[in-house]
C-alpha cells in the first residue's frame, strides 16, 4: 500500500512546497522589482510589457495543473479519512460513507435533514439533552449505484 508516488505526484508536492513558502513569493516579488526597475532602461516598450505579460501568463497556466493536483490528492485524503471515521463510529450512519459521488437531489436531501436536525437541536432548551447522541435522521434507502463488475 505505500507503493511511491509517481514523476508528476512528487513534482506537484516539491512544486506546491516549494512555492507555499515565504522565499517563493520574495523571488516573484524581486521578478516584479527588476522589471519594473528596467521599465525606463527599455523605455516601457512593447517588449519590455510582453515579457511580465507571457511570464506570468506561463506560470499562472502551469500553476493552475500543479494547484489543482495537490487540490484533487488532498480532497480525496480527507475524504477517505472522514469515511473512517464515519465508518468506525458507533451509532454513525453508514450511508453517508462516499458522499461525494452523490447527485446533487440526494446530497441535498441529506442537507435537508440534517438542517431540519441542527434546527431541533437549537429550539430544545438548554435544561434538555436531546440534543446529545445520534438523534435518528429518518430511514432512508442508500441509492442504488451501478456495479463496475456486471457479473455479480
Amino acid at each position: 500500500m505505500a507503493n511511491k508516488p509517481g514523476w508528476f505526484t512528487r513534482m506537484a508536492k516539491a512544486a506546491a512546497r516549494f512555492t507555499g513558502r515565504p522565499l517563493c513569493f520574495m523571488l516573484a516579488l524581486g521578478v516584479v522589482l527588476v522589471w519594473a526597475i528596467s521599465g525606463p532602461i527599455f523605455g516601457f516598450s512593447d517588449t519590455w510589457q510582453l515579457v511580465i505579460n507571457t511570464g506570468t501568463t506561463i506560470i499562472t497556466f502551469l500553476m493552475v495543473f500543479l494547484i489543482q493536483n495537490t487540490q484533487n490528492r488532498d480532497t480525496q485524503a480527507l475524504q477517505i479519512k472522514l469515511d473512517e471515521l464515519i465508518r468506525s463510529t458507533r451509532g454513525a450512519h453508514n450511508a453517508l460513507l462516499d458522499l461525494e459521488e452523490l447527485e446533487e437531489k440526494d446530497l441535498q436531501e441529506f442537507q435537508d435533514r440534517y438542517e431540519a436536525l441542527a434546527q431541533r437541536a437549537r429550539d430544545c432548551p438548554p435544561e434538555d439533552e436531546d440534543d446529545n447522541g445520534t438523534p435518528d435522521i429518518g430511514k432512508r434507502q442508500a441509492p442504488v449505484r451501478p456495479s463496475s463488475d456486471s457479473s455479480r
